[in-house]
């Protein structure tokens, strides 16, 4: 019998494992969403498809959703055909992470010939045909090519049908081919230092370490839920939608062993793109509890279990096929500041105020310009980029600026955005005064301007929220600011959807700030003068919001002039 500190120290080996894993992916993935936003996921399971470990890295809609998929895979490859240097692919939303845009491959583990468990990844992909990545799609079907489960390779040896198919119906396939190798080594990295784990512990099997993770991260689970007063509340929010707003319900109950979140209510399906596949829901309902619950205990599959998470089917958070869902993120990211509306009632001074919520993401596709004769060096490209608003403010801290919550992705450098294609980033910088004031401040959105290198135009594919909706304040905070899109020549644009920009024009954009916690007045003056200080807030806001004195305004204007700051 193994005992308890060996099994902790396999724990913990696997999650090192799989942090390997996932970095494995990063340093050869072609997208620069994997490489430099870290849109992927990577996780070890056992023989029934249950999640033993995920990586550090990686954002919570894959990989909560992840712990669902590899179940899905056993069943459609049939356990008979499972064989040794076997890969298999999938991007069915309802089977892998919500949408087509994600290449999920899993890889059989074998150790001395016999079957171990699997290795999971998944990656997102800058295009996968159809109408290209946007809300624009009636349908699934026109959101791009479908690879249901099948083998990628069997015994090692790639199935070049499959290759020469994808390679057909996509705009970057050098980029799309490449990932999918990508994430057939990162899991081949992930049964090298699985086998040598083994080896080093002289393991025939992972059944042990397997029920060890399990029982020890369910009983944990379960003890912080017990921990808390039993109880019920309900949450509401309202988003903008693609042409009518959404209103996203839940009702929360905290029982002895489980929390329950039930989105009945919620708005129906909507006619565009922005519907959400249960198992994303999940994922992200079930990510905000665990953040607020039990943070400390890692991501497997008995952790998740006691979140349980039920909505309509039919709803905007339970589409079913065929329901186009490419954007299902920016409904998705919305569900965790609709859980903590119900949650704060319940455990006070434990949630944030509500942030920008769903990422500001937008995909560029260029071309050379057709209004007039373009230069030989135009050409088309494809160019996604992931980027942030503000954070809402916590219990005991300022929001944080220009950074992603729920999704955790990163804000793509600019150089690594306009190296991808010919594409011009002329401004990316914080925006003064859009994170709510209170007690502690909202963090703060970003501005960008973003056009094209001479002799293109493009189609500029919107996915923003928070444009007529921005993130509400919390106990006495004030809202974040809005998300504004125009383009330069002053023509309004909307918030969602693939819009054309002609030849020499910009789209100006302001991404939406964080909410304010608690009430302003109660903010310190310190921090005030600080915000002042450093360009976050202007004196305007000083003076009106903060009650910050004339003088004091001028004292700090004129030492930042100097180049000072409030320590």
């Amino acid at each position: 019998m193994t005992s308890t500190i060996s099994n902790q120290v396999m724990w913990n080996r696997l999650i090192s494992v799989v942090e390997e894993q996932a970095q494995a992916l990063v340093r050869t993935a072609f997208s620069t969403s994997v490489r430099e936003a870290g849109d992927l996921s990577a996780g070890v399971y056992d023989m029934k498809g249950n999640m033993l470990a995920q990586a550090v890295t990686g954002t919570p809609g894959h990989v909560n959703a992840m712990a669902d998929a590899v179940a899905h895979f056993i069943r459609e490859i049939g356990e008979e055909n499972i064989f040794e240097q076997d890969v298999y692919i999938t991007n069915d939303p309802w089977k892998g992470t919500g949408h087509r845009h994600d290449i999920t491959v899993v890889s059989p583990a074998f150790h001395h010939g016999k079957h171990v468990g699997f290795f999971g990844c998944t990656a997102h992909i800058t295009d996968i045909g159809g109408r290209g990545f946007g809300a624009d799609a009636n349908d699934v079907f026109e959101e791009g090519l479908a690879i249901p489960i099948m083998k990628f390779a069997e015994r090692g040896d790639v199935d070049k049908t499959l290759v020469k198919i994808i390679r057909e119906n996509v705009r970057e396939p050098d980029q799309l081919v490449g990932d999918v190798y990508a994430l057939a080594t990162c899991n081949e990295v992930g049964q090298r230092r699985l086998v040598e784990m083994m080896n080093e512990f002289n393991l025939s099997a992972l059944d042990d370490v397997a029920a060890f993770i399990l029982e020890n991260s369910r009983r944990a689970t379960i003890e912080r839920i017990a921990a808390l007063t039993n109880g019920t509340a309900t949450g509401e929010m309202t988003i903008d939608g693609f042409d009518k707003p959404i209103t996203l319900k839940v009702r929360l109950d905290i029982e002895d062993e489980r929390i329950v979140c039930d989105f009945d209510g919620t708005s129906g399906l909507d006619k565009k793109g922005i519907n959400v596949p249960l198992v994303y829901t999940k994922a992200y309902a079930c990510y905000a509890l665990k953040c607020a619950i039990a943070p400390e205990i890692p991501n497997n599959a008995a952790s998740l279990a006691p979140f349980e998470t039920l909505a309509p089917e039919g709803s905007i958070v339970n589409a079913p096929p065929p329901a186009p869902v490419a954007l299902r993120h920016v409904i998705g990211h919305m569900l965790p500041d609709t859980v903590y509306d119900a949650l704060d009632k319940l455990l006070p001074e434990t949630v944030p105020a509500e942030g920008a919520g769903s990422l500001c993401n937008f995909q560029v596709s260029l071309r050379p310009r057709m209004d007039a004769p373009a230069p030989p060096h135009a050409r088309r490209s494809e160019v996604l980029t992931f980027n942030s608003g503000g954070a809402g403010a916590r219990p005991a801290h300022d929001g944080l600026n220009a950074t992603a919550f729920p999704s955790g992705v990163m804000t793509m450098p600019v150089e690594a955005t306009e190296h991808a294609g010919p594409v011009i980033i002329w401004r990316k910088e914080l925006r003064p005064d859009s994170g709510g004031a209170g007690a502690h401040r909202g963090g703060l959105g970003q501005f960008m301007e973003v056009g094209a290198v001479e002799g293109h135009e493009f189609d500029f594919s919107a996915m923003f929220d928070r444009v007529n909706h921005p993130a509400r304040g919390r106990r006495g905070g004030l809202n974040g600011a809005p998300t504004t899109i125009a383009r330069s020549d002053g023509e309004p644009m909307r918030g969602k959807g693939k819009q054309f920009v002609p030849h020499g024009e910009k789209v100006m954009l302001a991404f939406p700030g964080g909410a304010g916690y608690g009430e302003p007045k109660n903010r310190d003056t310190k921090s005030v003068k600080r915000d002042l200080a450093r360009g976050y807030i202007s004196a305007d806001t000083a003076r009106n919001e903060y009650a910050l004195s004339e003088s004091d305004i001028e004292s700090v204007l004129a030492g930042a002039k100097n180049g000072e700051d409030i320590k």
